[in-house]
């Protein structure tokens, strides 16, 4: 499960974040993960929630949003949504399709307290 080892590194991006700009306490992150990133957040969510504990993480509200999948269908030059790697281009059909969106794995923003 990758998602255990990606946690781990959102939680040490905050506590990175936390040193440098001096803040105690997360209220709320607020991730992007894309669509086609491979990532299951059911799995994600889960990992973060486990590490909390103990952690700056900990009572902060995580908020994860899934951009689309997009793609340029390189036969009928258009920009379309995919739902995973391997679709057909909803339009033509085809499988020529360049990925280009949704593939992220981000910290958008992070709202925190110094008290």
């Amino acid at each position: 499960m990758h998602e255990a080892s990606l946690a781990g590194g959102v939680l040490q991006l905050v506590d990175d974040a936390a040193r440098r700009e001096g803040f105690s306490r997360l209220i709320e992150l607020r991730l992007e993960v894309g669509q086609l990133a491979g990532i299951d957040l059911h799995a994600l969510r889960f990992a973060l929630e486990s590490l909390a504990p103990g952690t700056i993480l900990a009572g902060a509200r995580i908020v994860i949003e899934e951009p689309p999948g997009l793609a340029f269908c390189l036969p009928c030059g258009q920009s379309v949504r995919i739902s995973q790697r391997g679709d057909a281009c909803p339009l033509c059909a085809g499988y020529q399709l360049q990925p280009t969106g949704g593939m992220e794995l981000r910290v958008v923003d992070m709202r925190v307290s110094d008290d």
